[in-house]
């Protein structure tokens, strides 16, 4: 195998976590991972050696999953049908009720946000990286990264509503 086959191989299980975190359905997400492998894998002369591959095939999901998005019906909803991420056995029941919180306050941020939030936060991309990826400037990664862990925090309960605001006299 290849330099490029053998470090696809490894990215893989991170492909497969990020694209589980951003449909929410494990079917959808391995469709998803299939068809950036099938994506990457026909313009892997397009990917400089050298570079960080893992990078390069997150833009390449991204630009999947947005070609998927945009050529479905924009009113269809997919239900989890109670599965939106696997949680752990070994967990307490109050640590499976946080993360079943944690994966709703998620679904409910916008997929702008919800893309730079997941690429940074679970997937440990800088910032340029995260940029990079999806095709945007790094500024735009900061505020939207910004507005997301608000957003977050709100829907969490931990802070309050960002449109209160205090008299000062």
């Amino acid at each position: 195998m290849d330099d490029f086959g053998t470090q696809t191989v490894l990215v893989i299980p991170r492909l497969r976590r990020y694209a589980r975190a951003l449909t929410g359905d494990r079917l959808m997400a391995d469709d998803l991972v299939q068809d950036t492998l099938e994506r990457a894998w026909s313009k892997r002369h397009l990917w400089r050696r050298g570079s960080d591959l893992r990078a390069w095939m997150f833009t390449v999901m991204h630009n999947v999953y947005v070609n998927q998005v945009r050529a479905r019906v924009a009113d269809i909803t997919i239900p989890l049908n109670g599965e939106a991420f696997d949680i752990p056995a070994r967990g307490s029941p109050g640590d499976m009720l946080e993360v079943a919180d944690i994966d709703a306050a998620l679904r409910r941020l916008p997929d702008e946000q919800r893309e730079v939030l997941l690429l940074i936060a679970l997937e440990q991309l800088s910032y340029s990286e995260t940029a990079g990826a999806l095709g945007i400037p790094v500024g735009t990664v900061m505020s939207r990264l910004y507005r997301a862990r608000e957003r977050v925090r709100v829907l969490l309960g931990d802070a309050p509503a960002a449109g209160v605001l205090k008299v000062v006299k």
